[in-house]
């Protein structure tokens, strides 16, 4: 269940929210001689401002494989290659993509709770797989089933708290654009 928080906010990250992040980028995958491999894994990515990204590749012959995979990625920029490194500036988001932003967030967070929902059912059927064997008794899986129950609602908690505190986030973020272009 942890790992599943964990993954929400993995997911959470790559969402812009105005600023700037080099966790933006964590989800790019670039092809490199063959192989999948994560953008910082073969690039050091910066942020030399609030609104762009700066990304150096270790190997310069990997640039173009880098640019290809910006493009096709989900992030709405459009990457400057000059030969040495690639700058990336962050278009102002429309209100638009401001609800696109926040149905894909609430998304993610409803997969975070379908895995942990997944989680109990899992640990319930062992739960009577180990009754059906005579290894627990009916009054342990009760007690084990609801100390699960409780669990699993600290959880569902723990990732809805997270939810809303991105989607405050991008909210906030928002209003203060459509008041600035007053």
């Amino acid at each position: 269940m942890e790992k599943a928080i964990d993954n929400v906010r993995f997911s959470f990250n790559s969402i812009r929210t105005g600023r700037a992040s080099p966790a933006m980028l964590d989800k790019v995958e670039v092809e490199y001689y063959g192989t999948p491999v994560s953008l910082k894994s073969i690039a050091q990515i910066s942020t030399p401002d609030a609104s762009s990204l700066l990304v150096q590749p270790y190997d310069k012959s990997s640039l173009k494989e880098i640019e290809k995979a910006i493009v096709s990625s989900d992030l709405g920029m459009t990457p400057n290659n000059d030969g040495e490194v690639i700058r990336m500036t962050l278009p102002q988001l429309t209100a638009e993509r401001r609800k696109e932003l926040l149905k894909v967030v609430a998304k993610q967070a409803e997969e975070g709770k379908v895995a942990v929902r997944n989680i109990r059912r899992d640990a319930i059927k062992s739960y009577e797989k180990l009754e059906k064997d005579k290894k627990l008794s009916e009054d342990n899986v009760k007690d084990l089933s609801g100390d699960l129950q409780k669990m699993t609602d600290e959880y569902m908690k723990k990732i809805e708290s997270i939810y809303k505190q991105k989607e405050k986030v991008l909210i906030s973020y928002y209003r203060l654009i459509e008041a600035s272009s007053f």
